[in-house]
């Protein structure tokens, strides 16, 4: 006969102690496999489906293939999604929270502990994962330089642009100051899709409530012209194509590294970067 551990349970107000695995099981839809949300729905042999599933398979139920035109609603166990609570699946990035089953898909989806994408998923990388995780990757696979300062300046030649699928980009420079980490993020692109510009902005390594604790500064100049732009980094929350169409970072046209750099040297965007905490 197998045991089952008391630890893993939940508690039902009013009702008996439940195994979460038994709990899992009565909750989980056959489609997605995740915890159903109500409404709730069940063909006439009892099978049951959640309403986004139920759309997807046109009303055919997955388990019996009975038509499910009725729209029968399991009553019961939608009463049993209001009553229980679980924890978030983000509970081993440090998420504690318990919460009424039936806010679950809620409560995941504006979680702190939720996984971050990679900085460059709007150019294609499709990995996500924690802090650490990311910028081990940003490292790793696309060659970011890892800078333990607040200050700093970099060069960005013209010609070491790299092309990704939907514009042209430099590699990542990734600073770890003040316990945190942030991204320096630049790119050649074009200004509501019409004005060639490069773009420049800094990406904060964590949610959007920490991220206001933070402030930076880019700076260009040469020749006598100096341009500034100051802002509070964005959060790896926020994707790139957001940050583009509000015009928030350092945006100059690609004509000006002519006019900051003398004639006999190579084209090049240097970029001076400060960030500070408030």
């Amino acid at each position: 006969m197998e045991t089952r551990e008391i630890s893993h349970c939940v508690s039902t107000p009013g009702w008996a102690l439940f195994s979460l695995r038994n709990i899992e099981e009565m909750l989980q839809c056959p489609v997605c496999y995740d915890f159903t949300n109500c409404p709730i729905y069940q063909c006439r042999n009892g099978h049951t489906i959640c309403l986004s599933c139920k759309l997807r398979v046109k009303n055919k139920c997955p388990s019996c293939r009975q038509q499910m035109d009725d729209d029968i609603r399991c009553l019961l166990l939608e009463k049993m999604t209001k009553s229980i609570e679980i924890g978030c699946k983000y509970k081993e990035y440090r998420c504690h929270e318990i919460i009424p089953s039936c806010k679950k898909h809620k409560h995941e989806d504006s979680c702190d502990f939720r996984l971050y994408n990679c900085p460059r998923s709007t150019l294609g990388c499709c990995v996500n994962g924690d802090i650490s995780t990311l910028v081990s990757h940003l490292v790793n696979h696309h060659m970011a330089e890892i800078i333990t300062d607040s200050n700093f300046q970099r060069q960005f030649p013209i010609a070491h642009l790299r092309h990704d699928q939907t514009c042209s980009t430099w590699i990542p420079h990734v600073s770890y100051c003040f316990g945190q980490y942030f991204c320096l993020h630049a790119e050649a692109t074009f200004l509501k899709d019409v004005a060639p510009v490069y773009m420049a902005f800094v990406y904060f390594m964590g949610n959007d409530m920490d991220a206001c604790k933070y402030r930076y500064k880019l700076k260009i100049e040469g020749n006598g012209r100096k341009f500034i732009f100051e802002g509070i980094p964005r959060s790896l929350r926020e994707n790139r194509t957001r940050i583009k169409d509000r015009g928030d970072a350092l945006i100059v046209m690609r004509s000006l590294p002519h006019f900051l750099e003398e004639e006999t040297r190579t084209r090049r965007l240097e970029i001076a970067v400060q960030i500070w905490k408030i």
